[in-house]
């Protein structure tokens, strides 16, 4: 039996589009899995959406109304003159402004979740956790194929921010402790893999799992990739700013796939992280951008390698469809939503076979799948896929209706909504 009206809140960790431009600020390339999962939600005749958010210059929380949804800025624990406690105090004024039915706090990364959890708890408010990544579990992985040698080196800017590999790693675990509490205080979590489903009910066996798909940016069901408008040979890699992309191993893999095609070009997502041309540079350069330049000299990659810059929606996904083969070599993901983008576009994909990447793609059929530790593997199915143009367009067909299955978007707020409704009708 439904529920009728529905008053939802939304606790995210970035500023959604539309909350962006209220702010008269650009929108930022993070969190798109949101923005259609919002904007669908906010259209259901029985349901009224509130998101909220941290920001870091904020003093007070902020009320921004959007078209169909009202955002809640709140100051993030991080801003200058903001102590921890004091983020409780701003999110109960958040509670108190809405008066939600149901708090729906997406990820585990920060401390306002444990919060939330907390308030909600002795508000008598009905609350769930979606699982995004799980620092906990993240950071086993984080320092996965470094050598010991990079993980204890410090560069200027390791020392200044205290922050080399190792110190990184830390960070991760003490977050980790937080995630753990949040989860063994909630009642439900959602989730879409079954890496998510074994790590949560470890740490929470008592907690209801739902299971909800992830809906992507908007471009990218818009989009086909076809072999004849690429560019041969080349390679995407959509992001390596940190360990657990697994960068160092997408490099280890470099050399064996030029032996065969000597033209392969490798094009990596975000910032230039071993730009060192000018003094300030050198002083921001982390200890992994260092490594990750001694790689690219140690292989000889300088001229095949491509750093793109950051990318908005729309440059994502023509650099998607630029691209031969797209590559996720992390050591630990959970269902990685470039590779969800990369298959809902027909890419032909390589992925590590870490976290939830089973449950989105078959072996074989949809694309690649290989131990992460295993570069060679790697260089393996990545030639594979340039060697063979009709196996290129096979699994690029059965990667796309893969993925349209699993991020539809009326059947994933469909079953949003379904979870939202049994939980409300639970005494």
């Amino acid at each position: 039996m439904k529920v009728g009206s529905m008053n939802i809140l939304w606790l995210i960790n970035v500023a959604l589009p539309e909350s962006s431009r209220l702010m008269n600020q650009d929108p930022i390339p993070l969190g798109g899995w949101l923005v259609n999962a919002s904007a669908a939600l906010a259209e259901k005749n029985n349901i009224i959406l509130s998101v909220s958010f941290p920001k870091n210059n904020s003093k007070d929380v902020v009320v921004l109304k959007g078209k169909k949804i009202c955002y809640y800025v709140f100051p993030s624990v991080h801003a200058k003159n903001i102590i921890s406690n004091m983020q409780n105090i701003y999110l109960e004024k958040i509670l108190d402004m809405v008066k939600p039915d149901l708090v729906n706090i997406f990820g585990t990364e920060f401390a306002h979740t444990l919060d939330m959890v907390n308030i909600c708890h002795n508000k008598n408010i009905k609350a769930t956790i979606t699982i995004q990544g799980l620092t906990s579990i993240i950071s086993q992985h984080y320092l996965a194929g470094l050598p010991t040698c990079v993980q204890n080196r410090f560069t200027f800017r390791d020392l200044v921010k205290r922050d080399n590999l190792k110190q990184q790693e830390i960070k991760f675990k003490k977050r980790g402790l937080l995630e753990i509490e949040a989860l063994k205080k909630t009642d439900h979590i959602i989730g879409r893999t079954t890496w998510d489903k074994a790590c949560t009910s470890q740490i929470n066996p008592k907690a209801q799992y739902h299971y909800c798909n992830e809906t992507l940016r908007g471009e990218f069901y818009k989009h086909t990739w076809y072999m004849d408008k690429c560019e041969k040979h080349s390679i995407f890699v959509s992001q390596g700013s940190y360990p657990i992309k697994g960068l160092h191993f997408m490099l280890e893999a470099m050399p064996i796939i030029l032996k065969q095609f000597p033209d392969t070009k490798l094009y990596i997502g975000g910032q230039n992280i071993i730009k060192t041309d000018t003094l300030l540079e050198k002083l921001k350069a982390s200890t992994y951008g260092k490594y990750i330049k001694e790689l690219i000299s140690k292989y000889n990659l300088i001229d095949n390698i491509v750093f793109t810059g950051v990318l908005g929606e729309r440059q994502m996904c023509a650099r998607f469809l630029k691209s031969h083969v797209f590559v996720s070599s992390s050591s630990i993901e959970n269902s990685p939503n470039s590779l969800g983008e990369a298959m809902i576009l027909g890419v032909p994909c390589v992925a590590s076979y870490v976290g939830g990447v089973g449950d989105m793609m078959t072996h074989r059929e949809e694309g690649f799948i290989y131990p992460y530790d295993a570069p060679y593997m790697l260089a393996y199915y990545v030639c594979e896929i340039f060697a063979n143009d009709k196996l290129a367009l096979k699994i690029s067909c059965s990667a796309k209706n893969r993925a349209k299955a699993t991020h539809d978007r009326e059947k994933n707020v469909k079953q949003l909504v379904a979870i939202y409704e049994e939980i409300m009708q639970e005494t």
